[in-house]
């Protein structure tokens, strides 16, 4: 699904359309790397940035948010892609992965099951299903990312089977997981997971998205269903103007058999501007109101609802170089950050990143 995504993004775009062609060899062996600086102005003692960051997550150090080695291989009715990983991005989001898992960025395997129709079947570690953005920086509009995306799948594990319609305009999938962002599932699970994604593309300048999840994230003793739902509109104005709209909503069991449950909402708009061929400018305003902090525990009377905000400006150096530059800030409405080790409301940083693709 992500290599549909770019796809759409580059159509969008006005640039030439996603295609394979049968001059093309079966295997194909690619990489991306991608470093960055960020300062945080609450100056973190041990260098961390707010917990509910994943991406770019290191303060007032030189590091790597992510770089991959992958290997993507594609004949006849079969596919298969692996790529293996190291960076901060995978220190901090896979976390809960054991082992060597914890490298594993993609690993999953496909046969296609009608000649004449793109229904495939595949299994294995995918790039999430959810959301318009992605651990590959260079793919999205912003540096860094939104709180939504943040905290909402980017990985899955699992079986999905997927239908492109023969003219393009529309992508449907249905998968089986092994849990929310999971590629072992946790212990004393055994409840089945699932989701869907509808994309429809009815032309170059308009693309809809709906995409779910259904399923309990914890042992079946304490077991809590999960609803989740995420809907994205990507509008391409122009050649030189777009705007991404998205909207997360969630509702989880406030307890095992329990009919009440917490919600948790988040909007999201991104207006994107190219004067010229090799720069672009992004602005993002977005919400996060998580209250019982089902996703993001805060631990203070109101929650996690939080307002956040950033601007970018992305100068591409090379047709796979580019240097980037955003400051983002955040205003919460209880004390949830600090600054110079001082509860605040506010946060605010700098982030600058260099990402080569090969």
């Amino acid at each position: 699904m992500k290599r549909l995504l770019i796809c759409l993004l580059s159509s969008l775009e006005g640039l030439t359309v996603c295609a394979q062609s049968v001059e093309e060899k079966p295997l194909k062996v690619t990489g991306y790397l991608e470093t960055y600086y960020s300062y945080d102005f609450g100056k973190p003692g041990n260098n961390l940035r707010p917990g509910f960051l994943y991406s770019y997550n290191r303060h007032n150090e030189v590091n790597i948010n992510l770089g991959y080695i992958k290997a993507a291989y594609e004949k006849d009715n079969v596919r298969a892609n692996l790529a293996l990983m190291a960076g901060t991005y995978a220190n901090a989001n896979l976390a809960a992965e054991r082992g060597v898992m914890r490298n594993v960025f993609e690993a999953n395997a496909g046969v296609k099951i009608m000649k004449e129709h793109q229904l495939w079947i595949d299994a294995g570690i995918f790039a999430s299903h959810i959301g318009f953005e992605s651990a590959i920086g260079k793919d999205c509009w912003n540096l860094t990312r939104s709180i939504l995306a943040e905290n909402s799948p980017y990985y899955e594990s699992g079986v999905r089977v997927s239908y492109t319609s023969s003219n393009d305009k529309w992508y449907v999938s249905g998968l089986f997981l092994n849990g929310w962002q999971r590629i072992q599932r946790v212990d004393g699970n055994h409840t089945p997971a699932f989701g869907h994604q509808v994309t429809f593309k009815p032309n170059d300048k308009l693309v809809f998205n709906s995409s779910s999840f259904i399923g309990n994230d914890k042992p079946d003793s304490v077991k809590q269903m999960r609803y989740f739902h995420n809907f994205y509109a990507l509008m391409q104005f122009s050649g030189k103007l777009g705007l991404i709209a998205g909207f997360d909503i969630g509702a989880e069991q406030k307890a095992k058999g329990s009919s009440g449950y917490n919600t948790w909402y988040s909007p999201v708009l991104i207006l994107r501007y190219k004067p010229v061929e090799k720069v672009a400018i992004a602005a993002r305003g977005e919400y996060y109101r998580d209250e019982k902090g089902v996703i993001i525990a805060t631990a203070t009377p109101d929650g996690f609802q939080t307002w956040g905000y950033s601007l970018n400006f992305d100068y591409t150096i090379l047709d796979n170089v580019m240097w980037r530059i955003e400051g983002r800030g955040f205003s919460g409405k209880d004390a949830i950050f600090l600054k110079d080790a001082t509860p605040s409301t506010t946060n605010f940083s700098l982030t600058t990143s260099l990402a080569i693709s090969f």
